[in-house]
């Protein structure tokens, strides 16, 4: 586990550099607007380091009894990696992100058996009928994804927060005999460390 943190911390720490550059030949910028604070333009695509090192090293790193359902975890990581950096370049409408986070959803929900069957007692809820569960495990995700889309526009403050996050997840998976969620979770936690570096202000 500690290898795969490791080992993405390493990819994305050396590969943005190289992003950074091409970004700006190709002139590929994250212009400044009122809920951003840098007021000069600042080179895109770091999610690219970011994807880079979580899944390779993810791949890497997980144990061969604990890969039942990787290939669908890292499926969806790619539809919102490529909705990430189209949206770089070319500006999503909220629509189509919208449709591509639903995708993606529905896929860890349909085959990585992720699912809320039950709220213990919250709001007086405890078992979740079928598509009940369906419908707010989707929004569930929806949601945290976005909340982290809203906080991106202070530097190092989306990332500071994942990081935080995916190591309680990483140190909490270990603890219930769950590796690939846990290598998971300390892949991502070592790529944005490594993104971090760049993106605290002043952001390159």
């Amino acid at each position: 586990i500690f290898l795969s943190g490791g080992l993405a911390f390493l990819i994305a720490y050396f590969s943005i550099p190289v992003i950074i550059e091409v970004a700006t030949f190709k002139k590929l910028y994250d212009e400044p607007d009122p809920r951003k604070v840098h007021k000069k333009v600042i080179p895109t695509l770091g999610g690219l380091g970011i994807f880079a090192g979580f899944v390779l090293a993810t791949l890497i790193g997980t144990p061969p009894s604990a890969t039942s359902v990787l290939q669908y975890f890292v499926a969806a990581s790619l539809v919102i990696f490529f909705l990430g950096i189209k949206d770089d370049i070319l500006i999503l409408s909220a629509s189509k992100k919208f449709l591509g986070q639903l995708f993606a959803a529905g896929i860890i929900i349909k085959f990585g058996g992720i699912q809320l069957h039950n709220m213990y007692g919250f709001m007086g809820i405890h078992e979740l009928p079928n598509s009940a569960s369906i419908l707010l495990t989707a929004f569930t995700i929806i949601v945290i994804t976005n909340s982290f889309n809203l906080v991106d526009g202070v530097d190092g403050l989306a990332g500071s927060l994942g990081v935080l996050t995916s190591v309680l997840f990483a140190w909490y998976f270990y603890q219930v005999g769950q590796p690939l969620y846990s290598v998971m979770a300390i892949s991502l936690a070592g790529s944005l460390i490594g993104f971090l570096i760049y993106n605290y202000s002043p952001a390159k």
